[in-house]
């Protein structure tokens, strides 16, 4: 519909489109969450989670309707046959841009349950999206480097138990949990930092991951590993909304949790090498198939 406008108007377009769709669905939130937040029975408050993913997902489609209304932007998609709405999904990918969250919620939304992401503690703050993260259980993590920890010694493992805290409320419904486990958006220049061994990636951390999966008992037994590619070079966020991307490939394909991922990963050293090994496999893997595709 509004294909024909030069880009930046049709970003500005998206956005606003954007925009009132988010108020009317996060309106719409908020009273469900008082709700739940003020009756403290439990059968109760699992009944308003439903609601709040219902009321999410519904603010995922308009968002993708209203992409399609506004780009030309070509989509080739493999990898999303035998997903199930009712399974428990680990869901890894690579990270460029802000973007890539708006590929995920396009191309999983209806196929998988509603996308949970590892969020900064500090976009709790961000206007309106942060509430709502924050009703739908989104879980906010604090982040400690290594130079901060060595002065603080004692906040250590403080990032890992509040994962574990998260986790905790995805015991009782489907959940897909989605981690980008390079931690930030990729960069050539932090890629030269952390002498990353890849040509397309960062290095990959493995303990949030590990202590993801121990800590939802067994109940993810299946990753989706998800490769995003813009063939034009990375891309922005207001890209995407201008519609200045092309194209974008996406390859998604599952592989089973097995006993040998679940463990300790911080008392457990033999336990610890073979899983960062698996994860290393697996984005040595993943560089390639960039390569290819970006070719």
């Amino acid at each position: 519909m509004f294909t024909w406008m030069p880009g930046p108007q049709r970003g500005i377009v998206a956005l606003g489109l954007m925009a009132v769709n988010t108020i009317f669905w996060c309106l719409l939130l908020f009273i469900v969450a008082f709700f739940k937040l003020i009756v403290p029975i439990e059968i109760w408050r699992r009944w308003c989670s439903c609601i709040l993913n219902r009321i999410a997902v519904c603010w995922i489609w308009m968002n993708n309707l209203n992409h399609r209304l506004t780009t030309k932007t070509r989509w080739n998609v493999n990898g999303l046959d035998a997903l199930d709405r009712l399974e428990c999904y680990m869901v890894v990918a690579n990270h460029q841009s802000w973007a890539d969250i708006l590929v995920l919620q396009r191309v999983f939304n209806r196929r998988i349950p509603m996308l949970k992401f590892f969020l900064k503690k500090e976009l709790m703050w961000f206007p309106v999206l942060g509430l709502a993260w924050w009703a739908l259980d989104f879980p906010f993590l604090k982040r400690y480097s290594k130079k901060f920890l060595k002065k603080h010694p004692h906040l250590a493992g403080k990032d890992l138990e509040a994962t574990r805290r998260a986790c905790e409320k995805y015991k009782k419904l489907p959940v897909a949990v989605m981690n980008f486990v390079e931690g930030t958006r990729f960069s050539k220049a932090k890629q030269i930092g952390q002498k990353a061994p890849f040509a397309n990636l960062l290095r990959a951390k493995a303990g949030g991951l590990a202590f993801a999966l121990s800590s939802m008992d067994g109940r993810i037994n299946r990753l989706i590993d998800v490769t995003i590619v813009y063939p034009q070079g990375k891309k922005s966020f207001w890209d995407y909304l201008c519609g200045n991307i092309r194209e974008i490939k996406v390859r998604a394909r599952q592989l089973p949790i097995t006993q040998r991922l679940q463990g300790d990963y911080i008392g457990d050293r033999d336990f610890r090498k073979e899983f960062q090994n698996w994860l290393n496999d697996l984005w040595t893997e993943k560089d390639q198939l960039i390569t290819q595709l970006q070719s």
